[in-house]
């Protein structure tokens, strides 16, 4: 509780000042780049780094405001740049305004609704150049700025963190998939392999009429492609359910739960997940229904999750306008089957690590995510200043 007590002390009492961002900065707009050299200079566009040339627009500490596209995502930039015309940089008046200050003072702010764009997001000069940034002890220069630096600090403090937790999970991803791939990869003739048409019942589900009221309810799991995240092993919650008038309609897609079920169409192919209860998933998905007591389920989870690369590579081959593998193809793939013992051993290391990497209850991410509410919690806190009563000026 120090910290929280730290924080009321650097706040009570300070007179506050909401001045136009047109007083304490200027905004400039981006230019075209693709006649400079090649370089270690980073270019920005509302998307982030576009490329690097050896020339650069400003070298100051600014805020990138997106002038198109993705109007949210805001940049800090402390070292030398280029911007092209979808994102604007910021001449900050230092003497007034920490820039860093600045740019977490934005994060606050719902740029969305500035949005003035019919169809595409935009975001005008005229518009930015309202919008109202904090001044603490506005006649005191010095002391503002010490102020706005000792919040940057605390702030910084926060996001180094969440960037070191980061880091860390990167890595830890990285020796998981290394381990995965050793201890799946098997010299020939020490396993048997298998087709996936081999150990189970391939089946491409369905989806009812959108207009059959009756078939859709909350008693039976309607799985799509969309349900199933990165990372996710058992699929419990899908978006929707249907009736069990609509699910009985279709007695041939109906998968019994500890099956798995697999993406087979479009950019998310090769996703891969275990059914947690009774379930129907949609066309754009393959299930797996094992009837081979030779393989666990757990197992075939990790091999394919493996398979992703491999899935997606097989779906493009088959020239269309997105990658898709139908039910015989995919009948057809082969996998590694060892002992069950072995198999058994191999999903007890990976399923560690996977739950290290993956998990949103445990782990990493789990931590990662604590950070990022203590992080927006005092950041909120420190930049909760009186406001006006108009939050853009006249």
């Amino acid at each position: 509780m120090k910290q929280l007590a730290f924080i009321e002390k650097l706040l009570v009492s300070e007179e506050v000042e909401w001045k136009p961002l047109s007083q304490v900065a200027k905004i400039k707009n981006g230019k075209d780049w693709k006649n400079l050299g090649e370089g270690d200079i980073p270019v920005y566009g509302s998307g982030g780094i576009m490329g690097y040339v050896d020339t650069f627009a400003y070298d100051k500490p600014t805020v990138l405001i997106p002038r198109k596209g993705t109007i949210t995502n805001v940049f800090y930039v402390d070292t030398p740049f280029w911007n092209v015309d979808t994102i604007y940089y910021t001449e900050v008046e230092e003497k007034k305004l920490n820039p860093k200050f600045f740019y977490y003072v934005i994060k606050t702010i719902d740029l969305m609704a500035l949005d003035t764009g019919s169809g595409r997001p935009s975001l005008t000069q005229a518009i930015l150049n309202k919008l109202l940034v904090p001044i603490p002890c506005p006649d005191n220069p010095k002391k503002s700025l010490e102020i706005q630096a000792e919040i940057v600090r605390i702030l910084d403090t926060f996001t180094e963190l969440t960037t070191e937790l980061t880091t860390e999970l990167t890595a830890r991803k990285k020796q998981y998939n290394y381990y995965r791939d050793q201890l799946l990869s098997f010299e020939e003739g020490e396993v048997e392999w298998k087709t996936l048409g081999g150990i189970g019942r391939i089946v491409t589900g369905r989806t009812p009429k959108s207009s059959d009221k009756s078939a859709w309810g909350d008693e039976v799991d309607f799985v799509t492609p969309s349900d199933i995240k990165n990372g996710m092993r058992s699929i419990r919650c899908p978006s929707r359910r249907l009736s069990a008038e609509g699910a009985a309609s279709m007695p041939k897609v109906q998968i019994p739960r500890g099956s798995l079920l697999v993406t087979c169409i479009g950019a998310d192919m090769g996703k891969t997940v275990i059914n947690a209860n009774d379930c129907i998933p949609n066309q754009q998905i393959n299930a797996i229904i094992l009837t081979d007591d030779s393989v666990q389920v757990g197992y075939l989870f990790h091999v394919l999750t493996a398979m992703r690369d491999t899935l997606r590579r097989q779906g493009e081959l088959g020239g269309g306008t997105m990658p898709i593998i139908n039910k015989s193809d995919f009948s057809k793939i082969v996998v590694p089957v060892p002992s069950l013992e072995e198999q058994a051993r191999i999903v007890a290391i990976l399923d560690k690590f996977d739950a290290l990497t993956n998990s949103i209850t445990e782990g990493l991410p789990r931590e990662i995510a604590l950070r990022q509410q203590q992080y927006e919690y005092y950041r909120d806190l420190l930049l909760s200043f009186p406001k006006p009563d108009s939050e853009v000026a006249a």
